[in-house]
């Protein structure tokens, strides 16, 4: 990397007086290690995302320490201190069940920095070359990502033009963006991220070369694709990362089952995806458990549907279509991002359970709903009401039959199909009716004889 190619703009220092950052919204575990480690005569600062966060007013729960320190020096200053990676060499210090990440500075050319760094076809495997602040403040990925507290004098030094890209509301890489993106394809699904959860929008020189560089992302880990994506949707703002991802063009990508399902015009399926992502950023707005699993199981939903269908029309067993095509989209899915198999199970299970519940006879229904994946695979039925008028009656029954005693519902239930797709005269008989209204008799007509 030319560190002639991104000097450094002059520093720009906001005093105390000037912004909004209390040390009241600071966790106190971060606190005490940058006090430490200032007291210890290093220089250390919060930086990145929680440094943005807070001058914009929010609520950081990660926070993350830069300090001239060395990760070896940082050890020695923390008992409940361990050291982690090759390719990033960091220092976590861990309070409880919250860690603190410290990282020295890093350098921006080897021949000037201590330590190693080695690149292969333009792309960082390893970084750790230590550094100046204005060194770092350059190795960081977005300007507003680059601003530092400082715990001596409870400034923020902004050395790239962080605070003016805060107030424009808008993503600017720090230099070359090929580059940038070729050191790290990861920092391309970062912008669609940051610009959905921050509500900002991407500098048109940062986003151009998606389309180009998007193919770069099959070269990341697939492990680390799996956490970029629960980032995006699993911590409030996964309808906005979705959209993003779609208008930026890196959905197919990332998820290339979906964009291909998406791209044959099915609407239907895109009110299920979009509906779910929201019923989750609910979810995780009111403090409620939310699961990767389903989330998978939506997203990947309309390419398994019509493999099965396609299967199913050819001859083959309806079960053993549907198992095929679940295993199928999920091998595919797992060489972009590695989805653990204990999701994988629970995504194949929701899937499996869907053609059953069309299925209404006694012992298939009483089955159905013994099932342990039953109230997810129900909460999937709900998503999938927007497929037809059908599909909206048969959640509604399987709604109402689950608040009927047991002994009502068997009673309504015949033993056998007769036929049919969703056996509507089972549905009928259990559904809630409408009470008719009598009509008075006119008067002189009681019907008295």
């Amino acid at each position: 990397m030319n560190p002639k190619a991104r000097n450094p703009q002059a520093l720009h220092l906001i005093p105390r007086e000037q912004h909004t950052i209390s040390r009241k919204n600071i966790s106190k575990a971060a606190l005490r290690v940058l006090y430490r480690l200032n007291e210890a005569g290093y220089n250390a600062y919060l930086v990145g995302g929680a440094v943005r966060d807070l001058l914009l007013g929010g609520h950081p729960k990660d926070f993350d320490v830069a300090t001239s320190a060395t990760p070896d020096e940082v050890k020695k200053l923390f008992r409940n201190c361990r050291l982690i990676g090759r390719r990033f060499r960091l220092a976590h210090v861990v309070y409880g069940n919250e860690i603190i990440e410290v990282a020295t500075f890093r350098g921006t050319s080897e021949e000037q920095g201590e330590g190693d760094r080695h690149i292969v076809d333009g792309r960082i495997v390893r970084d750790n070359v230590w550094g100046t602040i204005e060194e770092d403040a350059l190795r960081r990925d977005f300007r507003v990502n680059a601003m530092y507290y400082d715990i001596s004098d409870f400034s923020v030094r902004d050395y790239v033009g962080g605070i003016q890209d805060l107030n424009d509301r808008v993503l600017r890489l720090i230099g070359d963006p090929a580059t940038r993106y070729h050191e790290d394809p990861v920092r391309m699904l970062r912008a669609a991220r940051l610009a959905a959860k921050l509500d900002f929008r991407i500098d048109p020189e940062a986003s151009a070369p998606f389309a180009e560089l998007g193919p770069l992302l099959s070269s990341v880990a697939p492990a680390r694709l799996f956490d970029e994506s629960l980032k995006m949707f699993l911590t409030g703002h996964g309808l906005k990362s979705f959209r993003m991802l779609e208008q930026c063009g890196l959905l197919k990508f990332l998820f290339p089952a979906t964009a291909r399902a998406l791209k044959r015009g099915d609407e239907a399926l895109r009110v299920l995806i979009e509906r779910g992502l929201e019923n989750t950023d609910a979810r995780v707005s009111e403090g409620k458990s939310v699961t990767p699993a389903f989330l998978f199981a939506v997203l990947l939903w309309g390419e398994v549907r019509d493999l099965a269908h396609s299967w199913t029309a050819r001859g083959k067993d309806g079960n053993e279509s549907w198992s095929r095509a679940a295993a199928h989209v999920v091998a595919e899915q797992c060489q972009r991002v590695a989805i653990p198999r204990r999701f994988t199970i629970t995504m194949e299970e929701i899937w499996s359970l869907q053609p059953r519940f069309e299925q209404i006879q006694r012992k298939k229904v009483f089955r159905l709903l013994a099932h342990p994946r039953f109230r997810a695979a129900f909460d999937f039925l709900l998503l999938r009401s927007a497929e037809s008028p059908a599909m909206g009656e048969l959640g509604q029954w399987w709604a109402h039959a689950q608040q009927l005693p047991h002994e009502t519902l068997a009673a309504a239930l015949p033993l056998h199909h007769a036929g049919g797709d969703a056996g509507p005269d089972p549905v009928r008989a259990t559904a809630p009716r409408k009470r008719k209204r009598r009509r008075k008799p006119a008067a002189g007509k009681s019907g008295a004889s």
